[in-house]
């Protein structure tokens, strides 16, 4: 999409005459970036930075749809005010962030990297490196770019106080090594450390089978690999398009014998959880999330 189009083209002549002053630094995935020094209008580009502008007590202008969501995740919807869709994480609409007229942009560039030159001509962009596990690295990124450093510190140390009363609840069950398996069309996926759930399992203590517990995102396979997802106990989530193809790969492992006859299977520990807790939307409100259906499950706290 190209800015010279007529209507990014009078959002971006809108923000000349309205583009607050720049009183600080930041450095990011792209290098170093003046940022204003108290940003009104926030446009975030992602589901885990959108979550991190929340718990800091800021509503962004607009914000990425969130993967599965109407336009929003239930979790966060009603705080989410009159803020704007401007389109998927993957495809960003640039018109309508542009006619926002937001004086901070914060995406990542794992998915932004090819559309920041157009970003960059809208309003200071600053881009988190990574996605996959670093969601409290990006937090603080963020939280750096809106100038609430402090803040952000506050808000870890709630999550941090709320996992070690939570590990201290747990005792002896942190023993147990938890699978963590997803359901996606034509493919699954065996989580490592290097993923959403695997940080906030790994911060708990949580042991992990050996093939999972390994600085990685996560091993893509099929139904040839059923062994291989087995532990003393399993989480599985299911991402789901709207075809349904999400679903029946579930369905077809389920009932697969192979599945049937795995150990945690067996013993009944195994659980269904939310994909958008338990990663897709990959925040620190869904981290919050993910340990209440811990203690949930483990009758605990």
């Amino acid at each position: 999409m190209k800015p010279e189009r007529p209507l990014l083209a009078a959002a971006l002549a809108g923000l000349l005459a309205a583009t607050p002053g720049f009183a600080r630094e930041v450095t990011d995935s792209m290098g170093t970036i003046e940022v204003p020094d108290d940003p009104q209008r926030v446009v975030v580009l992602t589901n885990e930075g959108t979550e991190a502008l929340l718990a800091l007590g800021v509503t962004p202008v607009g914000a990425a749809n969130s993967w599965n969501g109407d336009p929003w995740w239930d979790h966060i919807e009603e705080q989410m005010g009159a803020a704007e869709p401007v389109g998927m994480e993957s495809a960003v609409n640039l018109e309508l962030v542009a006619a926002l007229q937001p004086d901070l942009i914060l995406g990542n560039k794992q998915r932004h990297e090819e559309i920041y030159p157009q970003l960059t001509a809208v309003a200071p962009t600053v881009l988190s490196e990574r996605l996959r596990g670093d969601w409290k690295v990006n937090f603080r990124l963020y939280a750096e770019a809106l100038g609430l450093t402090g803040d952000a510190e506050e808000v870890i140390a709630d999550y941090d106080a709320r996992v070690d009363g939570l590990s201290g609840s747990l005792g002896a069950a942190l023993d147990e090594e938890v699978s963590v398996i997803r359901f996606l069309a034509g493919q699954i996926r065996i989580y490592q450390l290097d993923s959403f759930s695997g940080v906030v399992l790994q911060d708990l203590g949580f042991d992990r089978p050996e093939n999972q517990n390994v600085e990685d995102f996560a091993i893509r396979t099929g139904k040839e690999s059923i062994p291989d997802m087995d532990g003393d106990r399993i989480f599985y989530f299911t991402y789901e398009s709207g075809n349904g193809e999400g679903a029946a790969m579930r369905a077809e492992v389920l009932e697969d014998p192979l599945w049937q006859s795995l150990s945690a299977v067996q013993a009944g520990r195994v659980h269904e959880v939310n994909d958008g807790t338990w990663n897709t939307a990959g925040g620190v409100l869904a981290a919050q999330e993910m340990l209440d259906d811990i203690a949930e499950i483990y009758g605990v706290e």
